[in-house]
């Protein structure tokens, strides 16, 4: 009897631990993701019909194009580096570099045209960057830039327009 008794009692220990590890985690995990809003919305079946098929994949289900393919990586055309979901300006020529990653990176956007959010991802802790007029991802931002701002805005080709600049 005192061992039925006693595995009873070892039971109800693993299951009150089981449930307090289950409870203290779902505390320490971040919130529920509040759906963010802008001032550029469309329904899926609209987007995949405004994008293409890559367009769709990196700005609307967060994709990566392979390393070294797209085709803003190597460019030197001087310009505006706009959304290519809705046309919000996001980068100059002039903040572009050479990162060696194969993806455009740039120093700084223009302005608060850029919004970022915590990404947790792949196991790891990354800051993604999205257009602040649709929620388009566009890529990550990291602390290993060049100066003056010492970040490295890596974003992908297909999230991206270029707007030449014109001669004067």
């Amino acid at each position: 009897m005192q061992t039925a008794s006693g595995l009873t009692a070892l039971v109800i220990a693993l299951v009150a631990a089981a449930t307090w590890l289950v409870v203290s985690s779902c505390a320490l995990a971040d919130p529920p993701a509040q759906e963010e809003t802008y001032e550029v919305t469309h329904t899926p079946e609209e987007w995949k019909n405004l994008l293409t098929e890559m367009q769709f994949k990196v700005l609307r289900d967060n994709g990566t194009e392979r390393a070294f393919t797209g085709e803003y990586w190597d460019t030197k055309t001087q310009g505006t580096y706009v959304c290519a979901a809705c046309g919000h300006p996001l980068f100059q020529s002039e903040t572009k570099f050479k990162s060696g990653t194969g993806w455009p990176s740039f120093t700084a956007p223009i302005g608060e045209q850029v919004a970022t959010k915590t990404d947790r991802a792949l196991g790891m802790e990354r800051t993604e960057t999205l257009c602040a007029r649709c929620g388009g991802h566009l890529g990550h931002v990291f602390d290993d830039g060049p100066a003056p701002t010492g970040k490295r805005y890596c974003i992908n080709s297909a999230a991206l327009r270029l707007e030449v600049k014109a001669d004067p």
